[in-house]
């Protein structure tokens, strides 16, 4: 029974059969309000005056005009088809910014949907089932990682590495090369540090470049960790196999290929470079992100304080096993570069320990324990020269 049919029901049970007020509010379900409500309107209109309200608004003005909905409609596929986040949010935020009137979200929802614009997404876990951790302040922490993208001829598959800073979501840096190796990352992470300041703490995963921890030299550190420990910055490593623990770079980075994926492939490293300093503003600098106030990463992050380093160095205590070649030199890896430490053709052949304690290194006879040399290590040089020699 439609809504009109049902009304009719209830004012002929109470005006032609007897029935009273309280006993068809029992019998149908309704207030006896509404049913004082009913006779008033069947009494004063008729049968058209049971008709359910319309849900409409009653205001004409409130409806949108024809030239803003082409607006959304023309909005919604430029983001589209340049990259950009699409959905409701990212269109009403660019209607903002074009001086256009801007409607609710829930409104250009609804256009959206009505045109055939509002794509499907598979079905995700409820935001309420996540832990989520945000830094309290931008440069409290930083997060990095490396993705990878192709070049035009397909084959050629490029490195790009990515800061972003945890509390603003601010894209402190991104640049991609053929092989991002430690001594690069080291140079790269350096020039941010001179540019932002040095975080208080930085997350990464486990890769190579960024930590020696699962190495084959127990308690060495690379290059990566050096200039970390140097600056007095925390290190925090994800748990191997459970990228959520970068959750937020690795949501970045969806951005960013969606972003890629839309654009020719560059043919070249430059180019493709050219193509991220695009994204990098773009996303910086336009891009309102929801999880910070809908405003944009640059905002956030220049407009609240930032934290600094706070934390005592750690040492670096390791030992190492090796034999005099008969050059009468050693090999160490120091900060993810070999150095080659002068002992003296005289003990060639000799197994020796060496112990390492941040920049000193003492060597000794292994069987023995006599000294041999001692040295601090110079960073800027290959051939180390002993302080002191038996």
């Amino acid at each position: 029974m439609n809504d009109s049919n049902k009304n009719l029901t209830i004012v002929l049970a109470v005006t032609k059969q007897g029935m009273t007020v309280t006993q068809a509010a029992r019998k149908f379900g309704v207030s006896r309000q509404w049913i004082y409500t009913l006779i008033r309107r069947y009494t004063t209109n008729g049968k058209n005056g049971l008709q359910p309200a319309s849900k409409a608004p009653n205001n004409p003005s409130n409806r949108l005009p024809q030239t803003l909905i082409d607006q959304i409609i023309a909005i919604r596929k430029e983001l589209h088809t340049t990259g950009h986040d699409a959905g409701p949010l990212s269109v009403q935020h660019a209607l903002e910014d074009r001086g256009h009137r801007v409607p609710s979200d829930s409104t250009i929802r609804r256009i959206l949907h009505r045109e055939g614009l509002i794509t499907p997404q598979p079905a995700k876990r409820p935001r309420n089932s996540y832990i989520r951790f945000q830094a309290d302040l931008p440069n409290e922490r930083w997060q990095a990682d490396i993705t990878h993208w192709y070049l035009n001829d397909d084959t050629t598959r490029v490195d790009i590495l990515d800061f972003i800073d945890d509390h603003s979501r601010y894209l402190l840096g991104i640049q991609a090369r053929l092989l991002w190796t430690g001594t690069h990352v080291t140079t790269y992470t350096q020039q941010l540090f001179d540019t932002y300041g040095p975080p208080a703490s930085m997350l990464t995963d486990n890769g190579m470049v960024f930590t020696a921890r699962y190495t084959s030299k127990p308690g060495a550190r690379n290059g990566f960790e050096k200039l970390l420990n140097t600056h007095h910055i925390r290190q925090q490593n994800g748990r191997p196999g459970h990228p959520q623990t970068q959750g937020k770079i690795e949501r970045f980075h969806q951005t960013l290929k969606k972003y890629l994926k839309a654009h020719p492939r560059p043919e070249t490293i430059p180019a493709l470079n050219e193509l991220l300093d695009e994204f990098r503003t773009y996303y910086n600098t336009q891009r309102r992100h929801h999880a910070i106030g809908r405003q944009t990463p640059q905002t956030v992050y220049t407009t609240n304080p930032k934290a600094t380093p706070n934390t005592t160095p750690d040492n670096e205590l390791r030992t190492r096993t090796d034999i005099i070649d008969n050059n009468g030199k050693l090999t160490l890896r120091y900060a993810g570069k070999l150095k080659h430490l002068g002992v003296g053709r005289a003990y060639k052949g000799t197994p020796v320990l060496m112990i390492i304690h941040n920049k000193h290194v003492t060597v000794s006879n292994a069987r023995t324990a006599e000294i041999y040399a001692e040295y601090i290590i110079d960073e800027t040089k290959d051939y180390q020269k002993p302080l002191r020699k038996k």
